[in-house]
């Protein structure tokens, strides 16, 4: 009788193990720290091309050193950053990447505005090059923080589902930062668009 009790008590731990979430926790977390590493090489890729970026503009337009400048420190800011795992679970480091990340993206957008005021730089052919290879790096950011935001949501889902939150509890499993929109408000307002010729 007493065998066949420590049996029952075994069997009852193996299915409630099963049911614990984690499985679930060591799954959604690999897949979160391997999302996170594809956007870390698309930015990666997006830093790659800056240098080159701005020594083709800076040949053409060398009385823009502001904007050069911004450029340059703003890649610099990036470049610094100890960007590790731990970085996904702690809010205030992530949201710092983000930011010198959205410094980058600006710098970038500023320098390829000034270049639409010396047209001997648009003909560049090596400047349409790199334009077309940094627009193309921008869209695969875009996809690849995409595809780590539904990672993560979907482990949030699992940190905060019940009964997975118990074991998340237990284990120490929180939830994650995602990725946010800097200033939410200045994008809530419509753009007003004139068509009238001034």
């Amino acid at each position: 009788m007493k065998n066949l009790g420590l049996r029952f008590l075994a069997i009852l731990l193996v299915l409630s193990l099963t049911s614990c979430g984690y499985n679930t926790f060591q799954s959604l977390d690999e897949e979160s720290k391997a999302g996170w590493s594809e956007v870390l090489n698309q930015y990666q890729r997006r830093a790659d091309l800056v240098p080159n970026l701005v020594n083709v503009v800076k040949g053409y337009a060398a009385h823009e050193k502001e904007v050069l400048t911004q450029v340059a420190d703003a890649r610099s800011k990036v470049g610094s950053m100890q960007v590790t795992p731990e970085l996904l679970n702690d809010p205030e480091a992530f949201a710092k990447f983000q930011a010198a990340q959205g410094q980058l993206g600006s710098a970038l957008s500023r320098l390829l505005a000034v270049s639409e005021n010396y047209p001997n730089l648009k003909a560049d052919q090596g400047f349409r090059d790199l334009q077309a290879q940094l627009e193309g790096t921008e869209n695969r950011i875009t996809v690849a923080r995409n595809r780590y935001i539904e990672t993560i949501k979907n482990y949030n889902i699992a940190v905060r589902s019940f009964p997975n939150n118990l074991t998340a509890m237990m284990l120490g499993y929180k939830a994650k930062p995602s990725f946010t929109v800097e200033n939410e408000k200045a994008i809530s307002v419509a753009p007003t668009v004139d068509f009238e010729s001034k």
